[in-house]
């Protein structure tokens, strides 16, 4: 068996950023390598023992819907050749967990939808009747699928840190102090890019929940991640639709 790999180390590459699973490298000014390790994050908390060969399975579910799902929104696949942009010893850490993409600016938050009542949106729910503010009928049970999805924003944490729930106006706020002066050269506001973003995620999930059930598979809930380029087009970036993402 192949032995796990928790960090990349990537020496032929500015290293920019770790996360709970996947480490991020300066190829340009115009693409990144994203490596999916073998790291294992359970309630925002990395583990110390990572699961061999889980980082290209990963990347291999969020490529399967990065290209299902391209009608809908563009993504940040290049279409690169991971294993052509590091050095020769390196490749083997690269290959099949490995995606070369644009350099993107991300919306500061998580664009999460809800087509199910569990999870925090149960307790939520048994509080207040709805779920983040959205009112929804009384008498739901637990897992009980929603009348329709529901998008639900929230921060975007550090590592370690917990997504914090909001409204859709305070994460209208958050990407307008972000993204501030590349919005002002797209006529965009952070209200309209808001929109933007949860009529994809919505139109996302919905059409891989419908997907998924046809193959006996419940998505309950996910969260996508999206950024803008310079003229302040939407794409799909990060992960898609895996465990690490979503409720199966």
């Amino acid at each position: 068996m192949t032995a796990p790999l928790f960090a990349s180390s990537i020496a032929s590459l500015p290293l920019l950023s770790k996360g709970k699973v996947r480490d991020i490298y300066a190829i340009d000014a115009d693409k990144l390598l994203i490596v999916t390790t073998d790291r294992l994050s359970a309630f925002d908390v990395i583990l110390p023992d990572p699961i061999p060969r889980k980082g290209e399975v990963l990347q291999a579910v969020a490529n399967f819907w990065f290209e299902k799902l391209g009608h809908i929104v563009p993504n940040q696949l290049t279409g690169i050749d991971p294993e052509s942009v590091v050095a020769a010893s390196e490749r083997e850490q690269v290959r099949g967990r490995a995606v070369v993409v644009k350099r993107l600016k991300p919306l500061p938050i998580e664009a999460v939808v809800r087509g199910y009542v569990i999870g925090s949106g149960w307790k939520d729910y048994q509080q207040s009747g709805g779920i983040c503010g959205i009112a929804l009928p009384a008498g739901l049970k637990m897992a009980e699928k929603l009348p329709q999805p529901i998008f639900t924003p929230a921060t975007k944490a550090e590592v370690g840190d917990h997504d914090e729930n909001v409204s859709f106006e305070q994460a209208a706020a958050n990407c307008d102090a972000a993204l501030n002066d590349l919005l002002q050269g797209t006529g965009k506001t952070g209200a309209q890019l808001c929109a933007e973003a949860r009529d994809a995620a919505i139109r996302l999930y919905q059409e891989a929940a419908d997907y998924a059930a046809t193959r006996g598979i419940i998505i309950a809930d996910t969260k996508f991640e999206f950024g803008i380029d310079a003229v302040g087009a939407l794409h799909l970036i990060d992960e898609a639709l895996t465990p690490d993402s979503s409720r199966f």
